[in-house]
């Protein structure tokens, strides 16, 4: 397999060619994927690089990280237990909002040039993605566990990424394809660029307050009823 081409977004290409196995059959539930050295030296990347590829998909719900054991095509035998599995898409962004403004404070103390490189990556092909709901749903969630990662708080990054975990559920694809219309995901990005730059000039304040602001968009979305499109 080629090596992804721009060094800063190995970590969004590793996730994605992984995704594409497993949604692709190649990858079964149940198996067990190669060491991080393995993949490292598949992918040409580090195996920080690597890691964090598979924090997504375990956010995304794809894989279970089992300690001592390896990592693990989410099946019948998933480590998430039955209190996450009936998570609700709107129980999910209370819990957001309760974590996810505090992270950008801590982001504005945190982040450094490489950081806003790699948003700005994730930013550019989030913005790419406006008619592909699927794609978009996947950098979406790097993009909040980036800013998790920022923070240093390896507590805090746990926390997030179990939360996340539930976007894999068949609930929230359920919803995301109903919600993800272009017009939305477009909306998602202008909030996210917002975030970014509010971080980028060390205001803790208004990048908290642009995250509240776009999480509330996010719940209006998820919300049934007739008025669902048009926010």
């Amino acid at each position: 397999m080629e090596p992804t081409r721009h060094n800063r977004m190995n970590a969004v290409g590793v996730f994605s060619e992984l995704r594409g196995e497993i949604e692709g059959g190649q990858l079964r539930p149940n198996d067990r994927l190669p060491a991080e050295r393995e993949l490292a030296r598949r992918f040409s990347v580090s195996r920080g690089t690597i890691r964090r590829a598979l924090g997504e998909l375990e956010s995304n719900g794809l894989v279970d990280v089992r300690p001592g054991s390896g990592t693990y095509v989410a099946g019948n035998g998933s480590t998430v237990g039955p209190t996450l599995e009936n998570v609700r898409p709107l129980e999910l962004i209370d819990v957001r909002f309760a974590l996810e403004p505090h992270i950008c404070r801590l982001a504005v103390l945190n982040a450094v040039k490489t950081d806003f490189d790699e948003l700005e990556d994730l930013l550019t092909t989030m913005e790419a993605e406006a008619n592909d709901a699927s794609a978009f749903a996947g950098h979406d969630t790097m993009f909040h566990a980036k800013l998790a990662e920022i923070t240093g708080n390896q507590l805090l990054m746990w926390i997030s990424a179990q939360a996340n975990s539930v976007r894999g559920h068949p609930e929230w694809v359920r919803m995301r394809h109903l919600t993800l219309e272009p017009k939305i995901i477009t909306n998602y990005n202008r909030q996210h660029r917002s975030i970014v730059e509010a971080i980028r000039a060390r205001d803790p304040e208004p990048a908290a307050k642009r995250m509240k602001d776009h999480l509330e968009t996010a719940r209006l979305a998820t919300k049934p009823g007739p008025k669902r499109a048009s926010n």
